[in-house]
């Protein structure tokens, strides 16, 4: 009897066994290489001579040249994997050193059911508290720009005094403003004043972008303040540590946790996700002027617009769901966010607009809260109202390019 060969133009044939899905173990080497890549950061932080994570500020009061044994004794003992591009400097760092503290997080909060459930949830929230100290000072300094560059586009006129003098109260931007040459004018816009209201949004432009300079480089410092006072804190020393012990050994639930298939629990981090943005208004965002939003900035109510948390939630989302992918796919920790090789475009492209949708929101409340100071002139008053109705129309087009990107069908890269 003649023996029968399998045909070798058989797909299922040439391809094999299914692959075995990605277990406890494939956790456990994101786990791992997250946690190099912070004890990566802190070390580059530290050796740059940067005691505060942003903007090249010195820190020889709260991290001396010795710096804390058990923070050095973390690096130490993380450096299992082969070194990694340096960043370029202390600005770099910090941001690699919260976009580890991200994902570590966001890992804990996906995959908790597969680590061991005391540990997951001591570190998770240290974690959370370290990136968002960290990205303060950060978000404070984009926006003030933000808010400046707003102002001169709506204005049209020349460099404000705040954006000449910024350098005497932000040692990191005293490179940026020494140049004494204007601005480069901006691109007109859409939402520019006519010409009838120019003048008087030229003449209250100048003292509403001295007011926003004033408030938000305080605020810039007390967050830079609480950076440093964060990383020389026996608190952020203890998460060190931690990290340090997880760059070698991580504490999964049980023996069986190693096999365990990580698609169930990524899987519901994705229809979250997907449940979250069936809650929006997607049709309302979907139309290019959202007048119900614009009529509420109108009230001199100062709570949080009605809207917004909605989004910022999906935002939130929407990491821990990349998070996920990466560790299926088994992103390296180098990558920036989000951006390997099986990405989803409409992914990426969500993710931008939710970022400038949240960028947006704050830089309008941060101009709703200038225009409340007592005693201001009313020419200040209404450009400061003309600037946060720009950035609430800023908001509905965020909105708008996430509702058009996200009914686009998946594109892997």
């Amino acid at each position: 009897m003649a023996q029968r060969h399998l045909d070798p133009t058989d797909p299922t044939a040439a391809a094999g066994p299914p692959p075995v899905p990605a277990g406890g173990d494939a956790l456990a080497d994101y786990l791992r290489a997250q946690a190099t890549e912070f004890l990566r950061a802190l070390r580059l932080h530290r050796e740059s001579g940067a005691g505060a994570h942003g903007n090249g500020a010195q820190s020889s009061g709260a991290h001396p040249s010795g710096a804390h044994p058990s923070g050095a004794g973390a690096v130490d003992r993380g450096r299992g994997r082969g070194p990694a591009p340096a960043p370029d400097g202390p600005v770099d760092a910090a941001r690699a050193l919260r976009r580890a503290a991200r994902r570590l997080s966001g890992t804990l909060h996906t995959f908790q059911p597969l680590l061991d459930a005391e540990w997951a949830e001591a570190m998770r929230p240290e974690l959370a508290w370290l990136s968002g100290t960290l990205a303060l000072e950060h978000a404070y300094a984009s926006r003030l720009d933000r808010l400046l560059q707003a102002l001169h586009r709506l204005s049209g006129s020349a460099a404000f005094p705040a954006q000449q003098q910024a350098g005497r109260a932000a040692p990191a931007r005293a490179a940026a403003t020494a140049d004494p040459a204007p601005v480069t004018p901006l691109a007109p816009s859409v939402t520019r004043p006519s010409p009838a209201d120019r003048g008087n949004l030229t003449v209250g432009a100048a003292k509403a972008g001295a007011l926003l300079d004033r408030q938000l480089t305080l605020a810039r410092t007390r967050a830079h303040s609480t950076a440093l006072q964060a990383l020389g804190s026996s608190r952020f020393h203890a998460v060190a540590d931690k990290v340090a012990l997880l760059a070698s050994e991580v504490p999964l639930k049980d023996t069986a946790a190693a096999a365990a298939d990580l698609r169930p629990l990524a899987a519901a981090a994705r229809d979250r996700l997907t449940d979250a943005v069936a809650a929006l208004p997607l049709v309302t965002a979907g139309n290019p002027y959202n007048a119900q939003a614009l009529v509420h900035g109108l009230s001199p109510d100062p709570a949080p617009h009605p809207q917004d948390a909605q989004w910022h939630q999906v935002r939130l989302l929407l990491r821990l769901h990349r998070y996920a992918l990466e560790v299926l796919a088994g992103a390296d920790a180098d990558g920036a966010d989000g951006a390997d090789g099986t990405t989803d475009v409409r992914l990426l492209a969500a993710g931008e607009a939710l970022d400038r949708h949240r960028d947006a929101s704050e830089a309008a409340a941060a101009a709703a809260q200038a225009a409340r100071t007592p005693r201001i002139a009313p020419a200040t008053a209404y450009a400061l109202g003309v600037l946060h109705a720009d950035q609430r129309h800023e908001v509905e087009a965020a909105r708008y390019a996430f509702q058009h990107s996200w009914r686009k069908e998946p594109i892997r890269l």
